[in-house]
């Protein structure tokens, strides 16, 4: 019988260092925070898009460009969504719009401390 574990195999085949289960939680790689959306402000470019395509002939403006937690998405949206009197939706760094304000979302935007772009 063979007493080789699995992961020493993988590590072997592949060349990668084998982790230790013993090893400290202080020791394992920590997984990069996202920030919030206010913290983005000015640094990266948003873009927004008019989409037609599969919503039952509905405009709907969409916001991509967001480098934030799901949660600071939100509240960017609910005074997005506020101030223009709409609905839409967040989530997987995209704020949706239900209508066609692309403009109207651009000055909003740039006013929140945004740099956005129609495209």
């Amino acid at each position: 019988m063979n007493t080789t574990d699995w992961k020493d195999a993988l590590g072997k085949a592949f060349n990668l260092p084998v982790p230790d289960d013993n090893a400290a939680p202080d020791e394992q790689p920590q997984p990069e925070e996202r920030g919030s959306a206010l913290e983005q402000q000015g640094k990266a470019r948003l873009d927004i898009v008019l989409e037609r395509k599969g919503r039952g002939g509905k405009q709907a403006t969409i916001v991509t460009g967001f480098a934030c937690d799901d949660e600071a998405l939100k509240e960017v949206a609910s005074r997005l969504k506020r101030s223009l009197g709409v609905g839409g939706s967040a989530r997987g760094g995209e704020i949706l719009i239900q209508g066609d304000f692309r403009q109207r979302v651009l000055d909003e935007l740039t006013a929140m401390g945004f740099k956005a772009r129609i495209i």
